[in-house]
């Protein structure tokens, strides 16, 4: 490290500044902006403010986009599927354990699983599931 101030610093001659080359750059300016600088500029193309509060713009009412569904309905219509093809269904609960059966019912909680006889059928809510798949697919 060295000691002191860089002497290539003193040595160099300050730079004359060259001003004739540049571009003025004038940024666009908004109408608020404008009569905060002149505050009597522009008073004839300003609309009066019950015209601004009885209708916003068409812009503005094409740029709000609407608010997303609540629900997709995904679920409804899968249990719906394989209600109505009685397709045979594993369900894997939250402790690992596999069930085996048809779902007959659902509704906003649980589902009802009909298993093979000599089993009792199941009520089972839908925080316990882990997830489920059809018992013909590999996992």
């Amino acid at each position: 490290m060295r000691n002191g101030a860089e002497p290539e610093a003193f040595l160099r001659e300050p730079e004359t500044e060259n001003f004739g080359n540049r571009k003025l750059i004038r940024p666009s300016l908004s109408r608020e902006t404008l009569r905060a600088v002149e505050p009597g500029a522009d008073r004839r193309d300003r609309p009066t403010r019950t015209a601004e509060r009885a209708a916003p713009p068409a812009a503005a009412q094409a740029a709000k986009k609407a608010a997303p569904a609540e629900q997709t309905h995904a679920e409804n219509f899968y249990y719906q599927k394989q209600m109505q093809s009685k397709t045979p269904m594993v369900v894997v609960t939250r402790e690992g354990e596999e069930l085996h059966g048809i779902i007959e019912w659902y509704d906003k909680t649980c589902i009802k699983l009909n298993r093979a006889a000599g089993q009792s059928n199941l009520l089972i809510y839908k925080s316990a599931i882990r997830y489920m798949y059809k018992e013909g697919e590999a996992r």
